[in-house]
């Protein structure tokens, strides 16, 4: 067939407006893939490092508050940049949820773990002591980042919150099976009592010996013995 034959078939002319758009298409859908990734994917070990050590940083920075109780306090003490703190925690009350919720994690893992505790009471007082220092941390970070505990949020921990009032009754229960607590001391009544004594008090450099020594003294009311608890019904 000779060039220029017209029964030759016509060959498909591509414009160049139509191979840009083709193109364009191309690239974004490859960008779209690229995010899709970036969003999947795991993120990397020295993130989680960073992330660890701002967590760190901020109990200890903001928790005492002062004036030295500021984000860039914190990310100096972390060892990175405001800006990689900012890109885990992009505002005061991310941060600390973050923290608080680590807290609360640990605060219910540990009265989990002493739920079965030989001495139900001396378990009692270690946890009880431990959490005042958790109470401290958060009155800290509530003052220093300015952050209002709504409802709302006081939600989001009600799955915690149901975890560590059911170790507690667990112990409490153990300990009046064995004949060494009081049987009319549920959760509630600890936790309670420990937030009022907790609160009762303006922070200072005394707060928590003071709040420890009254939890004290709560502590040895719960002992079983004679003429303690309520009386037996008729």
């Amino acid at each position: 067939m000779m060039v220029g034959d017209p029964r030759a078939p016509a060959r498909q002319v591509v414009r160049s407006d139509d191979a840009t758009r083709y193109g364009g298409c191309l690239r974004f859908q490859g960008e779209r893939r690229k995010i899709a990734h970036r969003q999947t994917r795991k993120p990397r070990r020295d993130a989680l490092e960073n992330r660890d050590r701002l967590l760190a940083a901020a109990k200890v920075v903001l928790a005492g508050g002062g004036p030295s109780a500021s984000l860039e306090a914190v990310a100096r003490r972390a060892g990175v940049g405001t800006g990689t703190l900012y890109r885990h925690f992009p505002n005061r009350e991310a941060l600390f949820h973050a923290v608080y919720r680590q807290e609360m994690e640990q605060v219910v893992a540990r009265a989990e773990a002493l739920a079965d505790a030989d001495d139900p009471l001396a378990a009692l007082r270690e946890w009880l002591h431990a959490n005042v220092a958790v109470v401290e941390t958060k009155r800290g970070l509530l003052g220093a980042l300015s952050v209002v505990m709504t409802e709302e949020a006081k939600a989001a921990y009600s799955d915690l919150s149901r975890r560590l009032t059911a170790a507690l009754n667990h112990l409490l229960l153990r300990g009046a099976e064995t004949g060494r607590l009081r049987r009319d001391v549920t959760g509630e009544d600890l936790l309670e009592t420990m937030y009022a004594l907790c609160y009762a008090r303006e922070p200072g450099p005394d707060w928590r010996r003071q709040v420890i020594r009254r939890l004290d003294i709560f502590l040895d009311g719960l002992r079983a013995g004679p003429g303690r608890g309520p009386p037996d019904p008729p």
